[in-house]
């Protein structure tokens, strides 16, 4: 592909505005409400999001899926094995970053991540479906593994394990994460790449908010 193309590809962002006496005095409900219009504009995975940590001083990402969120942070599920489970237990600060394409919206948000509790974990474990419950007895998350056709033998092996039996425990090396925000970023693209950026810092247990320069 010729890079001119790529170079090329441009839109101009003209939907709508950010401004400061338009928005809520606390990020949190701030979110609810660009969630909500994300999830009535059809944005395809509203709760995608992307998931950056730290790894040897580097930086690591992923998108994976928010699963909830309110005064507390906003939580998220994984095998703690996994790479960014390793990477969490090294540094436990974390980057989540939304983009609704649809609305021409982005937020950014940083903060401290720990565990949530072992029965937060269980009920949202056993709120899945059967065949995700399974999925997390089967995938040894982010370990290289010698072809697919392990995957499905271990598929069949814990279908028949747990086949009568009810609730399926949760396996103890799956569970949820909670990001509490001392950041929170909303932008809103603009015309001629004059963004709105909006930034909301944690300060004393006070949100204080500044614009950015685009």
């Amino acid at each position: 592909m010729d890079n001119s193309l790529v170079s090329s590809l441009r839109k101009s962002y003209e939907l709508n505005e950010l401004l400061e006496e338009n928005v809520s005095q606390n990020p949190i409900e701030q979110f609810r409400t660009w969630f909500k219009d994300a999830i009535d504009g059809d944005v395809k995975e509203p709760n995608a999001m992307v998931l950056s940590t730290i790894k040897d001083g580097k930086p690591s990402a992923r998108v994976v899926l928010l699963k909830g969120f309110d005064t507390e942070g906003f939580t998220f599920f994984t095998n703690y094995e996994s790479h960014k489970g390793q990477q969490l237990g090294g540094s436990p600060y974390a980057a989540l970053t939304f983009f609704w394409d649809g609305l021409e919206r982005q937020v950014r948000i940083e903060g401290e991540v720990s565990k949530v509790s072992e029965g937060d974990s269980d009920a949202y474990f056993w709120s899945r479906p059967i065949s995700s419950q399974i999925g997390a007895w089967v995938s040894k998350q982010s370990e290289e593994v010698s072809g697919r056709d392990v995957l499905e033998k271990s598929q069949a092996f814990f279908e028949e394990k747990f086949k009568n039996v009810s609730p399926i425990p949760r396996p103890p090396h799956w569970g949820g994460y909670v990001l509490k925000p001392s950041t929170i970023e909303f932008w809103q693209g603009r015309p001629s790449r004059l963004h709105d950026r909006l930034l909301y810092s944690l300060e004393e247990n006070t949100w204080k908010i500044t614009r950015l320069n685009p």
